[in-house]
C-alpha cells in the first residue's frame, strides 16, 4: 500500500493511505476537492447538541472507503488480497474511533453525576441549615 505523497502544512509528508494509482489520500487527492470544500462549508453550520462528533464524521469516512474499496475490488482494480489487508486496517481504526467514542460518553457521563452530586450536596446542606429534613 502506498503512502500519500503529499506534503501537510506542517513539512511533514502526509500518513494517510493513497486511494489510487494518484499517489494522493482522499484529503489530498485533486478529483475530491470539491468534494472537501462542500464539506467544509457545512461545518459549523449546526451548533448545539446537533453538531456532529468529529468522531462520526471519521466513521463515515472509514465507511466510504470501505465502500470504495470494496468495489474496486468487485471490478478486479484491486486483488483481493491487497483490498482484504485493507479492510482489516480500517477496521483496526474503525475499532479505535468506537473506542474514543466510548470513553468520550464515559467521561460526559461522569461529569454529569458529579454534578448532580455536588447539586444533591448543596441542596441538603440548604435544607439543613433551614431546620427542615433533607431527603
Amino acid at each position: 500500500m502506498a503512502k500519500c505523497t503529499a506534503i501537510t502544512q506542517g513539512g511533514d509528508r502526509c500518513k494517510g493511505i493513497a486511494i489510487d494509482s494518484s499517489g494522493y489520500c482522499y484529503a489530498h487527492h485533486p478529483d475530491h476537492a470539491d468534494e472537501r470544500k462542500r464539506a467544509a462549508h457545512k461545518g459549523g453550520k449546526r451548533g448545539g447538541r446537533g453538531r456532529p462528533s468529529p468522531a462520526t464524521g471519521e466513521l463515515v469516512r472509514l465507511q466510504g472507503e470501505f465502500e470504495e474499496i470494496a468495489g474496486k475490488v468487485l471490478a478486479g482494480e484491486v486483488e483481493r488480497g491487497d483490498g482484504a489487508v485493507v479492510a482489516q486496517l480500517l477496521n483496526g481504526a474503525r475499532a479505535c474511533v468506537l473506542g474514543l467514542l466510548k470513553a468520550r460518553e464515559q467521561e460526559e457521563l461522569y461529569e454529569r453525576v458529579e454534578e448532580l452530586e455536588r447539586r444533591l450536596s448543596v441542596n441538603q446542606r440548604n435544607l439543613d441549615q433551614k431546620g427542615r429534613k433533607a431527603w
